[in-house]
Order: C-alpha cells, then structure tokens, then sequence
C-alpha cells in the first residue's frame, strides 16, 4: 500500500513537471519569436503610413522610384519619366528604403 502510494506521488509530481515544462517552453517562444516580429511588423506599417509624396522607396520587388501619388491602400510610383506604376502600400520595403537612404546619407 505504502509503495502505491509514493509511485502515486511520483506520477503527479512527473506530470506537474512536464506541465511547467510546457509552459516554459511558450514563454520563451514567446518572447524569442512572436513578439519581436508583432514589433517588426507595426514599425513597418507605421512607415508605410508616414510616406508622402515625393518619398524615394523601394519595393519587395526590387522597383525603385519616387512617390507621386498616395491612396488609401495604394502608392502611384515614378520609377522613370513618364513611366508611373501603382503598387500596394504593402509592396514598399520598409528595410531596402532605409538602406537606401542609409546609402544617400553617405556619399
């Protein structure tokens, strides 16, 4: 009876540390990897909604150009003379157009 009971014991005490284990492992992954892209992913919407006219962007896909025209969920860009192509606000990268002008802020 005694020994039913210490085995009893030492499967609650098993499951109570697999349990803390668990939550351990989503709190880490947590912080590690789903907060930092939430983050990532507001300061990319708060610049896209800071551009203007004028603004000299690049896109996912590698366009470069000048902002003519904002829309609501749209930007019409100048990428050469006379040659204007409308993209969505989220087609601008927020890291190659800093890098961008990270590169016109040096020369």
């Amino acid at each position: 009876m005694i020994n039913l009971s210490i085995l009893l014991q030492q499967q609650q005490n098993g499951a109570m540390m697999q349990m803390l284990f668990l939550v351990a492992i989503f709190v880490i992954f947590y912080f590690f990897m789903i907060r930092p892209q939430m983050k990532k992913q507001k300061m990319e919407q708060k610049f896209r909604n800071e551009l203007e006219k004028g603004a000299k962007v690049v896109t996912i896909g590698g366009i470069h150009g000048k902002i003519v025209e904002v829309a609501d969920k749209t930007f019409l860009i100048e990428i050469d003379t006379n040659v204007r192509v409308r993209v969505e606000k989220n087609a601008v990268s927020a890291d190659a157009t800093r890098a961008l002008d990270a590169g016109a802020a040096g020369k």
